[in-house]
């Protein structure tokens, strides 16, 4: 995540993590030494308001029949349709004009960052602290990505930390590539997606009345910023033809924005290393984190979600903290 971007208001509890004195919840490998996870609640908690997005391993998916498999038609129809108008949209980049390409390019950029440091970062995790003008930005940026609006989507997420890998995992990785990739969107969530994450505690992003906004207004949200924007800018600011300002600015550009993200939740739980917790399926993913800016790095998140730092690096250079 390019947090220098950011001018987060960080808590002061984060040095907490640095200081833990809690026994920890068990040893994690790191090459030749041991890392200490610290415990869920550690005295002077990050984040006393959230404790949903931890990792559960009591949960088992209970025994019995697999539910039918029910495809969602819509969804099916129009990610083909977005795919096409993407790979289309390719074989026209030649012919763009330079500043479609880098409109194209920042608001990738932007979109990403309302996923990354939006909607997973601050209100996923709650792992900073926003003063107004920035969570505005963040909650914009968030809608240019058209990945659900930010309630929605922290609560999938929130119920993908606690029940990684089991039927209530919205994009249960245990499903094979595809699923975990984009087929989840393709299908009804599984009944203990529903049940589940019907259970998870909210309140912090019901009450936030920006979230609320964006949830109540999101669809014209999302076609004024994810579609009608990227394209009548570069046709009416320098001339750029309308085929190239649809398909190359904004389907090619928002397909390239959902693949990075999906990559985290399929590649980046498949391929890669464990150094942080061998005992979990999220990994060390280089490649995903070119793309996904910086969230490739996923074995250290699901191990460390309630740090804002989207990479082990910051730990590295303070192991003496955390080393035996």
């Amino acid at each position: 995540m390019p947090a220098h971007l950011l001018q987060e208001e960080i808590s002061s509890s984060y040095t907490t993590t640095t200081t833990i004195t809690a026994p920890p919840s068990r040893i994690l490998q790191n090459g030749g030494g041991k890392l200490e996870k610290p415990s869920l609640y550690l005295e002077g908690d990050i984040r006393p308001e959230i404790k949903d997005d931890i990792y559960d391993p009591s949960y088992k998916d209970p025994e019995g029949p697999k539910p039918k498999v029910e495809y969602v038609w819509r969804n099916i129809i129009l990610m083909f349709l977005l795919h096409v108008g993407a790979l289309y949209g390719i074989t026209l980049v030649p012919s763009c004009k330079t500043y479609t390409l880098l409109w194209g390019y920042l608001y990738y950029l932007l979109s990403a960052l309302g996923i990354t440091a939006g909607a997973h970062r601050l209100w996923s995790h709650r792992t900073y602290k926003a003063r107004l003008p920035l969570r505005v930005f963040l909650i914009i940026a968030n809608t240019m990505a058209f990945q659900n609006d930010v309630y929605e989507w922290a609560r999938d997420h929130r119920a993908h930390h606690k029940f990684s890998e089991t039927h209530a995992d919205p994009h249960n990785s245990r499903r094979g590539f595809f699923f975990s990739h984009v087929g989840w969107l393709l299908v009804r969530k599984h009944p203990a997606v529903k049940e589940k994450g019907g259970l998870l505690d909210l309140s912090d992003l019901k009450a936030e009345k920006l979230v609320m906004f964006q949830r109540r207004y999101y669809k014209s949200g999302i076609l004024l910023m994810c579609f009608i924007l990227p394209t009548l800018v570069p046709y009416y600011c320098w001339g750029e033809t309308f085929r190239n300002s649809l398909f190359v600015a904004t389907l090619l550009r928002y397909a390239i924005v959902l693949n990075a993200t999906w990559l985290v939740n399929s590649a980046a739980h498949l391929y890669g290393y464990r150094p942080y917790d061998k005992n979990i399926s999220p990994r060390e993913n280089i490649l995903v984190s070119l793309g996904a800016v910086g969230e490739g790095f996923h074995n250290y998140h699901h191990s460390f979600p309630y740090d804002y730092s989207a990479s082990e690096y910051r730990w590295q250079h303070q192991p003496h903290h955390l080393l035996d």
